[in-house]
């Protein structure tokens, strides 16, 4: 026996999910990305982005958490000195150092 009642709400949470993707698809080519709304919701997602990165480094949680506040501010001053010493790559180069560093650092064990 088919029950219709799970049927139905199936069919109303993929309308509900692909009707809003289907009106964002219908109206991208209209919105102007470079106008006043567009740059408030950059400098929020950026905003967040630095909040969540500054959490992180001063109160972060899990392993992260076992390691020195010196290591991790290090690692992260050597990451943005890689990321803008190499513009091509520069996030990978970025990533790369930061992680490098802050094993390095934790491996070395001064500030613990």
């Amino acid at each position: 026996m088919i029950d219709w009642w799970l049927i139905a709400a199936l069919a109303v949470a993929a309308l509900v999910t692909y009707g809003w993707r289907a009106l964002g698809v219908l109206l991208s080519g209209r919105l102007r990305t470079d106008g006043p709304l567009f740059e408030w919701i950059a400098c929020v997602a950026f905003a967040l982005l630095a909040g969540l990165v500054a959490r992180m480094i001063l109160l972060p949680s899990g392993p992260l958490a076992r390691t020195a506040l010196p290591d991790r501010v290090l690692a992260t001053l050597a990451g943005v000195v890689a990321f803008y010493a190499w513009r091509r790559g520069g996030v990978l180069f970025g990533c790369a150092a930061g992680c490098g560093a802050l094993a390095f650092l934790d491996w070395l064990g001064l500030f613990a």
